[in-house]
């Protein structure tokens, strides 16, 4: 979740006021117990954003089961293959990449840590070398010590994108793997030393095609979590990952549930970012998402671990009610809520077809079917969010005083583009969330003013990505002129929130696309440069020229700047947001 362009000489730029440790160091490792925090604020007290910048009912003590629901299904659970926020939260609790955002409230949890490395990653003078050093002592469930290879073997998995389709490019993209490398199953035997070597079992070194001075944020993700390959078993590793962190798979039921127990091999001392409180994790997968609220609202869940909050038929109990809002935290949170305009759907591969959507869709339909400005979030008028470095206003497409949107406008484009009466297409959502299909519905009435008709498609929250909207021939074939989706920060700087949703060289014909309406080469080269420029002032406005083009395209409806309403469950201990998570902190929670 985040990334920081750089070229040889560019330094990690303090003004960007992350916390961040500087390159080649060791950062501050949270003690045992606090979520590294010793000086946040601390409450027991039930109240309103109690857990918003400070910790939530904190508690030492160890025990007990701690009950996550999920209104959908998981992408995946293998490391190679996941790429929502809520499970790159989750992961780490079965899961040790080489570096980890600190657990810890607020804008503290921006900071980089080691996780498994013993520090933050060193540097060649250049940027285009990184070197880790494992700790000692680290091993996999079964007791087997965990060595470079295995993190070596992780990250050149994740580059197989067939069998893979849904996690991050960056490591496949950065580094300087061999000529039509297509991982290990495919290239099977191929020497990949030009991008990594493991010389010891304690040490493993990346080799960039270019220097890129925020490496370490590259290597918080996921794909940098060791896999033993003797026990590797390809798109079905995911039925049982090799836990290397404090809790391991029990029971996993692909499509119902899964549940988690502790690691016996896991060593405290060579942990010191997890607190690893509960004896027990359940997670159970397709609860209805209004059930799920009334299942938090009467304890027999904590967590909602989506973390996308409270649906719109539990705000009306939640606000009213002083004892169920002192249990919720409100989150302004670096997200946008947008709706793609993928241009290989006729007709709208025209840009004034586009720009007739841009003019007619109503704003505030869009903000009510998330739940309004409290927990929905504010109107957007581009991608990049206010709070993301580099922002500027950009509304190219006023929708008048009401928010309405102009309907006249919308119909002169509609004559421009050769559809005076309108047109017809399809709008996907993922089925499993009501705000997406409130949203769609939405769009549905507001478009159909000027003629053009929606039909609304639901598809699995699981599989949206990998078959359906993320997947361009189905897009095209079916044709999903109108596609539902939302994106966090992968790290909170510009490129981090742009370029897996901007640049046209993540689309995948194989599915799991983040981007899936534009391609513009306009952008493709702006990125480029952004990864150029040593001047972090020079940098930011890279961004905000970014975000002006993709909006002049028309390709993209950019929804809401979001917020959510999450719900404490009754008993949970620990409970605080992590900006860097942009929702409740799992590795630290507890239950009483």
């Amino acid at each position: 979740m985040r990334r920081r362009p750089a070229l040889a000489a560019v330094a990690l730029g303090a003004a960007l006021t992350l916390g961040l440790s500087a390159c080649g160091t060791g950062g501050e490792e949270p003690k045992q117990g606090t979520q590294g925090s010793a000086t946040a604020p601390a409450s027991q007290k039930a109240e309103f954003n109690a857990a918003l910048n400070g910790v939530f009912n904190p508690s030492t003590k160890k025990g007990g089961t701690l009950k996550f629901a999920n209104s959908g299904e998981w992408d995946s659970l293998d490391p190679a293959d996941t790429y929502y926020g809520y499970s790159w939260n989750f992961i780490r609790l079965y899961g040790r990449a080489l570096v980890m955002f600190k657990s810890a409230p607020g804008e503290e949890g921006n900071t980089l840590v080691p996780d498994l490395a013993e520090n933050l990653g060193t540097p060649s003078a250049d940027f285009k070398t990184w070197t880790y050093k494992l700790r000692a002592g680290v091993k996999f469930e079964d007791g087997t010590p965990i060595t470079s290879k295995d993190v070596k073997y992780g990250v050149m998995r994740s580059v197989d994108r067939e069998t893979f389709p849904n996690g991050p490019t960056y490591l496949g993209d950065m580094l300087n793997w061999p000529k039509d490398y297509k991982g290990p199953y495919k290239s099977k035997g191929v020497d990949v030393s030009s991008a990594i070597e493991t010389p010891d079992d304690q040490t493993i070194v990346f080799h960039l095609k270019q220097g890129y001075s925020g490496f370490d944020y590259l290597t918080q993700m996921p794909v940098t979590m060791p896999v033993p390959e003797a026990k590797d078993t390809g798109a079905k590793f995911q039925e049982h990952v090799i836990s290397s962190g404090p809790y391991m798979f029990e029971k996993n039921e692909i499509g119902k549930g899964f549940s988690l127990v502790r690691n016996p091999h896991w060593d405290a001392a060579t942990d010191p970012n997890r607190p690893a409180l509960p004896d027990r994790i359940e997670v159970q997968l397709k609860v209805n998402a209004d059930d799920l609220d009334n299942r938090l609202i009467s304890g027999d869940i904590h967590v909602d671990v989506t973390g996308v909050g409270v649906q719109p038929a539990a705000l009306s109990k939640v606000l009213p009610d002083p004892a169920l809002k002192a249990q919720s935290d409100n989150p302004t949170i670096q997200r946008t809520w947008y709706t793609s305009i993928p241009t290989t759907v006729p007709p709208l591969d025209n840009i004034d077809c586009r720009k007739a959507i841009m003019y007619a869709w109503d704003r505030t339909a869009y903000q009510t079917a998330y739940g309004g400005e409290f927990s929905g979030g504010q109107i957007a008028t581009s991608l990049l969010p206010p709070t993301v470095p580099g922002y500027q206003p950009v509304d190219l497409y006023p929708a008048g005083a009401d928010n309405k949107g102009d309907v006249a406008k919308a119909k002169e484009h509609l004559t421009k583009c050769g559809k005076p009466d309108g047109f017809e297409t399809n709008i996907a959502y993922r089925a499993e969330r009501p705000k997406e299909k409130a949203a769609a519905e939405g769009l549905q009435q507001s478009l159909g003013r000027v003629g053009i008709k929606l039909t609304l498609k639901p598809f699995p929250q699981g599989d949206y990505f990998s078959l359906y909207a993320g997947k361009p021939p189905y897009v095209k074939d079916n044709k999903l002129g109108l596609t539902l989706n939302g994106w966090g920060s992968d790290y909170p700087e510009g490129y981090g929130f742009l370029q897996q949703i901007v640049d046209s060289r993540v689309i995948r014909e194989t599915g799991g696309s983040s981007n899936v309406s534009i391609r513009i080469p306009d952008v493709d080269k702006l990125i480029d440069d952004s990864v150029k420029e040593a001047d972090i002032k020079k940098r930011e406005p890279i961004w905000a020229a970014i975000d002006k083009r993709v909006m002049e395209e028309a390709v993209v409806i950019p929804g809401l700047w979001a917020k959510a309403l999450l719900l404490r469950g009754k008993g949970v201990t620990n409970v605080f947001v992590s900006s860097s998570q942009q929702m409740y902190d799992y590795v630290a929670m507890g239950v009483e």
